[in-house]
């Protein structure tokens, strides 16, 4: 596990000591300085003690001092804080692997904007797994049986409900090809990935650190609606895949590649497709235009995440032989 060496002693050996079933399901980190330790495993938030317990009680757990959060900070930023002015106007840092460390303390303003942040004492970092076969129910739903062509897709649900895992296991996928519903032999796709905030295929230096297949290409640490654009300029794509678009620019380049005959695969925030009626960047995107032609709802159940699909009237799709959509778990 990459991810643990970016913790100094004690903090380390904590987690190193969780129990292995809790270890292996991961998901956040929240070390916050003179507060609990505490980790989410699939959607469960505990408090982890010195001896790497898991608790309920805050008053037994390890309180992280100032000298581990500022251990933390230099161990992430590889002892070069300077270096990484941009990932802290932003508030977070990604790191090899595609994990991300989000970051809280105190900000300098510039004009109103947020210049800088310094004395950083709360830290979220934030598992990145690949989970391979995640797709493969949804994906007779993205390419069409019998054509074989990709329908633009929207994934849609709230923060940490697996919509990265997702699309990283449609591009590897879509990019290598493979058998379609008849047994007859896919061919694999040209994939565009915009990876704005490294996590979708954990770039390091240019190169994926994920499996994203092999005829992907990755536009890593670029804005979402200047790199679409940038992709289908440079390296023709036959699908863009995208994260978590959300700004009118990028409402706009997703029409603009829809509209030059480049297939897109995108997620947003939202619980479905209502919610984004109330976002005014995004309700363009939906509202009568029927620009999306599969939508994918992803939500958390006592079993893991499951998912619910819709066609592009929004109407409600069943998986054969089921009478719901269910049952794509990442635990």
């Amino acid at each position: 596990m990459e991810w643990l060496e970016l913790f100094p002693e004690p903090l380390h050996g904590i987690l190193e000591n969780l129990p292995e079933t809790v270890f292996k399901l991961l998901e956040e980190i929240r070390v916050r300085e003179g507060r609990p330790l505490e980790i989410n495993t699939n959607g469960e938030h505990h408090f982890v003690t010195s001896a790497g317990r898991l608790t309920l009680n805050h008053v037994e757990a390890y309180q992280p001092n100032r000298e581990d959060a500022r251990r933390l900070l230099d161990f992430i930023s590889n002892h070069s804080l300077y270096t990484m002015e941009e990932e802290l106007r932003k508030g977070f840092i990604t790191i090899p692997g595609g994990h991300r460390i989000g970051l809280a303390g105190r900000t300098v303003l510039s004009r109103g904007r947020v210049e800088h942040l310094r004395d950083i004492s709360s830290f979220n970092v934030r598992i990145a797994r690949a989970i391979p076969g995640i797709a493969d129910r949804i994906l007779p739903y993205v390419a069409e049986r019998k054509s074989g062509k990709i329908r633009h897709t929207l994934i849609l649900s709230p923060p940490q409900h697996g919509k990265t895992t997702l699309l990283r296991d449609l591009a590897r996928q879509l990019s290598y090809g493979g058998l379609d519903s008849s047994g007859g032999r896919r061919r694999g796709l040209k994939v565009g990935i915009i990876d704005e905030r490294s996590e979708i295929a954990g770039s390091h230096k240019g190169v994926p650190g994920f499996d994203v297949g092999p005829r992907t290409d990755v536009l890593d640490g670029c804005p979402k609606a200047e790199g679409m654009m940038m992709m289908i300029r440079s390296m023709s794509p036959d699908v863009l895949i995208v994260d978590e678009i959300g700004r009118p620019e990028d409402a706009e380049a997703v029409r603009e590649a829809l509209h030059a005959g480049i297939t897109v695969i995108a997620s947003a925030h939202g619980r479905d497709v209502a919610d984004l009626a109330t976002r005014t960047a995004l309700a363009g995107l939906t509202a009568g235009q029927e620009l999306f032609q599969l939508y994918v709802m992803l939500e958390r159940t006592s079993r893991g995440v499951s998912f619910r699909l819709a066609d592009a009237k929004q109407r409600r799709l069943t998986l054969p032989g089921e009478g719901q959509n269910g049952g794509l778990s990442y635990a």
